[in-house]
């Protein structure tokens, strides 16, 4: 089956589309407000194509650093898992939106949900594990969904639980709190798991926890994840993701 180009029948450049995806869902910024960046820059964009290219290309960049990502994780055979949900409303409604991050603060999977109960537990955690394997420790709150789930997959003997141990997943909602606000909040559940699916693998990609290496190793650390950006899909052959 033969691959085709994504950028192929489109005027504008491909760096400037990866700089107006990354702009957008890297930064609590509007779209009006990507537009007038890249105006200051001399490119002259509209909001709409802002709009059309991280809906279109946003996923397929996602799913690049993602494939690359699982790669890495499933080397280790002790990663640590942290879940927790927060509730999020859209169009007056009240969702659940499910979140996994592993022992080092990345963000591993989420999930938006109608509901807050075992079903909706179980289908997360599953999801959760067929992609990333079976931690050695999954820390949760005391929602009992989580127990039931966990017993059900055979895993209760892996949770644990306690007023200041998920506090890495608790602190890992913020830029998506921010996010939300910029946004005005969400009009459908479909368009609310599309962002944030995007939005987490950026978010990881460009997360270096400077607080943990020294400045010179963060700048490395940042060029490296810039380049990296620049790179996604301009390889020979990459193909467009499944809908």
């Amino acid at each position: 089956m033969s691959k085709r180009d994504p950028f192929k029948y489109l005027k504008t450049s491909p760096e400037i589309i990866k700089l107006a995806v990354m702009m957008y869902v890297r930064f609590p910024l509007s779209l009006r407000n990507v537009e007038d960046l890249l105006h200051e820059r001399g490119m002259e964009i509209s909001h709409e194509s802002v709009r059309f290219w991280w809906n279109r290309f946003g996923p397929l960049f996602a799913a690049e650093i993602r494939r690359n990502r699982v790669s890495r994780l499933r080397s280790y055979s002790n990663w640590q898992g942290h879940l927790d949900e927060v509730f999020v409303k859209i169009n007056g409604e009240r969702y659940c939106f499910w979140r996994a991050v592993d022992h080092e603060g990345e963000v591993l999977e989420s999930y938006v949900t109608k509901r807050r109960n075992k079903r909706a537990a179980l289908k997360f955690l599953k999801k959760a594990m067929k992609r990333y394997g079976q931690p050695e420790l999954v820390v949760t709150d005391r929602l009992r969904s989580y127990a039931a789930a966990m017993r059900e997959i055979g895993n209760g003997d892996k949770q644990a639980t306690g007023r200041y141990l998920n506090n890495r997943i608790e602190n890992s909602h913020l830029p998506f709190r921010r996010r939300e606000r910029e946004m005005s909040r969400f009009r459908r559940m479909r368009s609310l798991q599309k962002f944030v699916a995007v939005h987490v693998s950026i978010f990881n990609h460009f997360n270096h926890e400077r607080s943990l290496s020294n400045r010179d190793q963060f700048k490395l650390n940042r060029t490296a994840a810039l380049v990296e950006w620049r790179g996604l899909c301009t390889a020979k052959g990459t193909a467009m993701p499944a809908e």
